[in-house]
């Protein structure tokens, strides 16, 4: 598996280009994504997307149509991703094209795209509908915006829970184990293990 990264947008979100033979994955489309696509001369099988907040997702419906790719999210994300007054609805002046699932994503310890073996986590408290995918046989976690290094992801946005965000990073981020890269939806990769020593909102998690 080769793991090709985009960081875009006025967040500094990255996305990640999965590339497994022929066959290959974008997790999430922030704002530039569908351009940097073009200019590496990129194609996209399958669309996957860790959550629907706006930076993560504002390319992806051109991404769906540049490349007449399907498109998987979690259910609980449906309303963010469909609605395009969505955001406004809370107060924040955004808008972004509705992007339609084709399929839904679901937690599961197994589920191949496009031939690479996936493990999805549910991680919620960042946002409704938040996941994670995670390789076991490449050791890595894509990990959207639950866990980032020396951070955790925000919970004060529509639909945040603190509880539910750190719950599911001691139940079902923290025991894939110390070795496992995690590529988050912000900044630098890390480690399980360097968060588990070092980030200061993990104090006593275990």
């Amino acid at each position: 598996m080769e793991i090709k990264t985009y960081t875009g947008g006025i967040f500094d979100t990255n996305c990640y280009y999965i590339e497994n033979g022929r066959r290959s994955i974008l997790i999430d489309a922030p704002q530039g994504s569908a351009d940097w696509l073009k200019e590496e001369g990129l194609s996209v099988a399958l669309l996957l997307l860790t959550h629907g907040h706006i930076d993560h997702i504002t390319d992806a419906a051109r991404v769906k149509r540049d490349h007449q790719c399907a498109v998987g999210y979690h259910p609980d994300g449906t309303r963010m991703l469909t609605e395009k007054n969505f955001l406004r609805n809370f107060g924040f002046e955004f808008d972004v094209d509705p992007v339609a699932a084709d399929f839904l994503v679901m937690e599961t310890r197994s589920q191949e795209f496009e031939g690479i073996p996936f493990q999805v986590l549910e991680v919620p408290g960042h946002c409704p509908g938040s996941v994670c995918f995670f390789s076991n046989a490449d050791r890595v976690l894509f990990g959207g915006d639950v866990l980032f290094a020396g951070a955790v992801g925000r919970w004060d946005l529509p639909g945040g829970d603190r509880d539910l965000l750190f719950s599911g990073i001691k139940n079902k981020i923290l025991p894939l184990g110390d070795d496992v890269t995690v590529l988050s939806g912000h900044g630098p990769p890390t480690t399980i293990g360097r968060e588990r020593k070092s980030n200061p909102f993990l104090t006593d998690m275990d």
